[in-house]
């Protein structure tokens, strides 16, 4: 018997999550399909490109990513606090970008809403999108519809590309959140399809490296690492990008049964980057 998702979701317990969601069978996400030689990977991009997009719909932070050949990986931060800090119409232009606004709605916004009952009827509308806007499910959703309507058109194809849910994992400190994100930037290299870090196609870690390179405050779409400067900063990853990166770094190298590790003779990752950038 399974368990409803708004079960297994505690905002209460942790914003933080670990989410994974999987293709059917031997469909292919991204990579190449050995059998057939086809090349899936520009559908990386497909997603990448949804995360972009949903990012400026929903109230739900990406601290990390892994897009894998048939599966990926997020670390996402649920940010009520933000959702329900947003106007009524804030949260309407929110939901306007993705999706139809309601008859009601678009008189509401024209200003020709008179009767109470009809008002009364739009703002509980209204209320009903503000909690999607911070709900993991619809983000979920949202996303791997749209993935799989244009995998399933590519491939000529009908029926499921996903497994029936996409798995998720309470965080509940900064031990697990650290831990999760390593996990998840680290795919690749476990995988044996990357030999370091910084080139980790796909991953958030190869992000937010290119980022630092160019001398930008954090990755598009990513949650912001902001560390001891919480106190000055509402929102971000509690800890330090630098020390983040020297985690995943020292992660990297431990031998691990069955998987790929990166070369120990590589010098560390700051000095690789260009020294220590504080």
């Amino acid at each position: 018997m399974t368990t409803a998702r708004k079960q297994l979701i505690s905002i209460e317990a942790t914003s933080y999550y670990h989410c994974v969601s999987r293709c059917v069978r031997r469909s292919f996400l991204c990579g190449e399909d050995p059998q057939t030689l086809v090349s899936y990977e520009h559908r990386r991009e497909w997603i990448v490109n949804k995360m972009h997009s949903l990012a400026e719909l929903y109230c739900i932070d990406i601290c990390a990513y892994a897009i894998m050949s048939n599966h990926y990986h997020l670390v996402v931060n649920i940010n009520r606090e933000r959702a329900l800090g947003l106007s009524h119409h804030q949260v309407v232009e929110r939901w306007g970008m993705a999706h139809k606004l309601s008859p009601i709605v678009q008189r509401w916004l024209d200003g020709q809403l008179t009767h109470p009952m009809e008002q009364e009827k739009c703002i509980e509308l209204i209320e009903r999108w503000r909690e999607r806007l911070w709900d993991l499910s619809w983000y979920m959703k949202e996303l791997n519809y749209d993935i799989a309507c244009k995998a399933n058109k590519e491939d000529s194809c009908t029926g499921h590309f996903w497994e029936s849910r996409f798995k998720s994992q309470a965080l509940l400190d900064e031990k697990a959140l650290a831990a999760a994100m390593a996990y998840v930037d680290l795919n690749p290299i476990r995988a044996g399809i990357a030999t370091k870090p910084e080139d980790s196609e796909f991953t958030s870690i190869k992000a937010r490296i290119d980022a630092l390179n160019q001398q930008q405050s954090t990755a598009p779409c990513l949650h912001p690492f902001i560390g001891h400067e919480s106190h000055l900063k509402r929102e971000g990853i509690p800890f330090r990008l630098m020390d983040y990166l020297e985690l995943v770094d020292w992660t990297a190298r431990q031998i691990r049964p069955n998987k790929a590790s990166m070369n120990t003779n590589l010098p560390p990752i700051l000095d690789r980057l260009g020294g220590d950038r504080n």
